[in-house]
C-alpha cells in the first residue's frame, strides 16, 4: 500500500506502527484516500493542499483543532477531491449518505448495517 508521506502530513495521527484511528469510519476514510490515489486520482502533494485547505476553513469557522476531527477534515477533502477530479457528483455523495442515514436509522443497535 502507498502511503502518504508523513512530512506532507504531520498531523495524521500516527503510533509506532502507523496511523491510529478513534472508529471504523476513519481507518475506512483513510483506506478510500489511499485506494483512490494508488487508482491516480490525485497524487500525495495534492492531497496534503487540499487537507490543509479544509482544516484552515473548519478552524475559520471554530474548530478548536484538538485532533479530535482530523479524520472528518480528511473525509470533507476526499469528498472535495471526488468531485473536483469528476469522479462523483455532490449530488451523488449526497444521495449515497443519504441512503447509508436511512439504512442505519432503519437497523437494529448491534446488527450490520447493509445498504440495499
Amino acid at each position: 500500500m502507498s502511503m502518504p508521506d508523513r512530512s506532507l502530513l504531520p498531523d495524521l495521527p500516527c503510533d509506532a506502527e502507523g496511523p491510529v484511528f478513534r472508529a471504523p469510519w476513519e481507518a475506512q476514510a483513510f483506506a478510500m484516500a489511499v485506494a483512490l490515489h494508488q487508482k491516480g486520482l490525485f497524487n500525495w502533494p495534492e492531497w496534503a493542499q487540499v487537507l490543509s485547505e479544509e482544516i484552515k476553513r473548519a478552524q475559520a469557522a471554530g474548530d478548536p483543532d484538538t485532533g479530535e476531527t482530523y479524520y472528518r477534515h480528511w473525509l470533507n477533502a476526499l469528498e472535495r477531491l471526488v468531485v473536483e477530479k469528476g469522479a462523483a457528483t455532490a449530488d451523488m455523495l449526497g444521495e449515497t449518505a443519504a441512503a447509508w442515514d436511512r439504512a442505519a436509522r432503519a437497523t437494529p443497535h448491534g446488527k450490520p448495517i447493509t445498504l440495499r
